[in-house]
């Protein structure tokens, strides 16, 4: 049986080593997510990010609890910081949840950035994809919660979750982060702290002043303690209320073609780079060009031309 055989049966040890295979780029990985392709579009997608020290991990594994309470089968893909010495993920949101390592409904994946930009790993849909062919019915996504920049996962996600807490320094981080748009439910964590209430009413206050299309989804601003678990049941609900939105309006049919674009984009411009790369190491071509380039007898882009015109004769007919 191949590895996607054995995912369909519901083989964890098959979905962590066909996982495996995908963050490392190995060739055979593409057949097996060719077989599970077909499969997959079932799973809850939920997107949790937000700056560091916010608790999304901490906010992760209580959801991640409630959606086992209530009976679902709940993968999770952590996106942690690379590890400048060995490039692997440094484990931080997996010991977070170390209290799931045991329950068989609960598939835990941490993913390294590896110089990806947004907040995700460059694998990250296609591990999603492996934990929806598995049958997990809500797939939970942690960005790595680097900076104010992390809007990619409102390309992969159903439903993007805004994590906040008080006292970063500033009233509301979310008006530079730029994130306020992406947002479908906005959390203050942490809110036993002193400024959570004011945090909310500002957000709150921020988003009653979007002009909002009739009819569309009206975010809300929830509060939580997830260390202690407060909030959380009601976090669930709301996050399902979403779901449920979503395929009712029908806002998930524009929703989907846009993400299977995207993916069908992100897959041509690696394939393409790859093929590239390795016809102009057939011929040392790239250090001819690069000496032609840094001597100014060719400009980068007249040199992206000649490769294009050698390896596709056709290409400047497109």
């Amino acid at each position: 049986m191949t590895l996607a055989d054995q995912v369909l049966e519901g083989n964890i040890r098959a979905a962590a080593r066909l996982m495996r295979d995908i963050d490392d780029g190995r060739p055979q990985a593409i057949e097996e997510l060719k077989q599970l392709y077909p499969h997959t579009g079932n799973a809850f997608i939920i997107g949790i990010t937000g700056p560091p020290g916010a608790g999304k991990s901490t906010l992760v594994d209580q959801l991640t609890a409630s959606f086992r309470e209530r009976g679902k089968k709940v993968g999770v893909v952590a996106i942690d910081p690379t590890s400048p010495f060995t490039g692997g993920a440094i484990l931080g949101d997996r010991i977070r949840m170390n209290r799931h390592s045991c329950d068989e409904g609960v598939f835990i994946r941490s993913l390294a950035t590896r110089g990806a930009l947004g907040g995700l790993s460059r694998s990250t849909s296609d591990v999603a994809l492996v934990m929806d062919a598995l049958g997990m019915e809500i797939i939970i996504i942690e960005t790595v919660g680097v900076g104010q920049d992390e809007v990619d996962i409102v390309k992969e996600a159903h439903t993007t979750c805004v994590v906040m807490v008080p006292g970063l320094g500033d009233d509301i981080q979310a008006i530079k982060a730029g994130i306020l748009e992406i947002g479908d439910i906005f959390v203050v964590n942490k809110a036993d702290r002193d400024g959570a209430d004011r945090t909310a009413r500002e957000l709150s206050t921020m988003l009653d002043m979007r002009h909002a299309v009739e009819g569309s989804w009206s975010p809300q601003v929830m509060k939580t303690e997830a260390q202690r678990g407060t909030g959380i049941s009601e976090l669930t609900d709301e996050l399902l209320a979403h779901r449920s939105y979503f395929l009712s309006s029908g806002t998930i049919n524009a929703f989907l073609r846009e993400r299977t674009q995207r993916h069908f984009m992100a897959i041509l411009r690696d394939s393409l780079l790859k093929r590239a790369l390795s016809f102009m190491a057939k011929n040392d071509s790239l250090d001819t060009l690069v000496t032609d380039m840094n001597d100014q007898r060719i400009d980068p882009y007249s040199a992206v031309e000649v490769i294009l015109s050698r390896m596709i004769p056709d290409a400047a007919d497109y």
